[in-house]
């Protein structure tokens, strides 16, 4: 974000620096609506993702569908902090998994409406990243990643210890759908009750990168030093973002946990995190869009090689993930996106 950008930013795309700053921050192309693509192929594009979104569970097994559904959620929030902010997360697997938990806890232990009980696992998600966001964005690069994920494990630790309320390896089983009565156990019918919150926690991520916040978190992830020579305070965005993508996180695990109706430790175990991260990557990291992408693929190509009976899903995983990686140096989505912007 050099010197002469900042000049020539257009006064429809600066953002406001607070009071006493001595110019506004830039917002980058990564960041704002309408640059990327054409007005009337953005709303074409959310228009087809919608009847896709409408059309899955006839296409797939609901099953798969709605794990699409709740990794786009976790790849997303992952995908903001990444992608918007420059920080790479791996113990995500913590709020993804504790919301998981207290979603199965209150459904089954007081009977709530699923869409309570998983706003209330994603409020339990936000409340763990307070202090462990409060000291990791304090740090930066590897040492973010590593803080990270040093309580990540902490966490599964705790959870694989405390079996009165955990149950352990045995996992919380039997995780009631209580939706006032509606008879929900066929995934089917769940899925499309379930569709709304997932859009939300899309639409609520979406509408965070495209406003005034974002543009800062896209400033601060360029150049961190000039965004607070400007008066913004840098921590603190960095902590917004982080509990925003712990909430979004949070949306997802409570969902795959009413969606499996059973939740066990592997939804805290590290390579939860990793799986999250490959499907930002292999989408398009910065682009929202890409991580839905990603999730779709992923757990589809897992879905298929599971039926297949293929054992090693994780070797033909990773060797796309690598092949992905050569040719695609900006992801699935992000090739599209890049391409169309050179064309316009």
């Amino acid at each position: 974000m050099s010197d002469t950008a900042a000049a020539a930013v257009d006064q429809s795309t600066e953002v406001r620096a607070p009071a006493g700053a001595a110019a506004p921050v830039p917002a980058d192309a990564s960041a704002r609506g309408g640059t990327i693509v054409p007005r009337w192929l953005r709303w074409s594009l959310a228009g087809a993702a919608l009847l896709v979104a409408l059309w899955l569970p006839n296409g797939l097994y609901p099953t798969v569908a709605v794990d699409i559904a709740c990794w786009a959620l976790f790849a997303v929030a992952v995908d903001l902090l990444l992608g918007y902010t420059g920080l790479m997360s791996f113990g995500h697997a913590a709020f993804w998994g504790t919301s998981a938990y207290a979603t199965g806890l209150a459904a089954i232990n007081w009977g709530l409406p699923f869409p309570v009980a998983v706003l209330l696992g994603a409020l339990a998600a936000v409340v763990l990243a307070i202090p462990v966001g409060y000291l990791a964005v304090k740090r930066v690069g590897i040492y973010f990643a590593m803080v990270t994920l040093a309580f990540a494990q902490m966490v599964y630790y705790i959870a694989n210890q405390w079996r009165s309320v955990t149950q352990g390896e045995n996992g919380l089983q039997r995780v009631p759908r209580e939706l006032f009565g509606l008879d929900l156990t066929d995934e089917y019918y769940f899925y499309y009750a379930a569709l709304p919150i997932v859009a939300g926690g899309l639409f609520l991520v979406w509408r965070a990168v495209h406003s005034p916040f974002g543009r800062v978190l896209v400033a601060i992830r360029d150049n961190p030093a000039r965004a607070r020579a400007l008066g913004y305070p840098v921590h603190r965005y960095k902590l917004a973002a982080f509990l925003l993508s712990a909430f979004t996180a949070g949306l997802g695990g409570g969902l795959f946990a009413i969606g499996h109706r059973f939740v066990s430790l592997d939804v805290l175990h590290w390579t939860t995190s990793g799986k999250a991260v490959i499907i930002v990557v292999l989408g398009g990291i910065g682009t929202l869009w890409g991580p839905v992408v990603g999730a779709a693929g992923v757990t589809r190509l897992e879905d298929w090689l599971s039926f297949a009976g293929f054992e090693q899903i994780g070797l033909v995983t990773g060797a796309i993930f690598v092949l992905a990686v050569l040719i695609f140096r900006r992801g699935l989505w992000g090739t599209v996106t890049h391409w169309l912007r050179r064309r316009g």
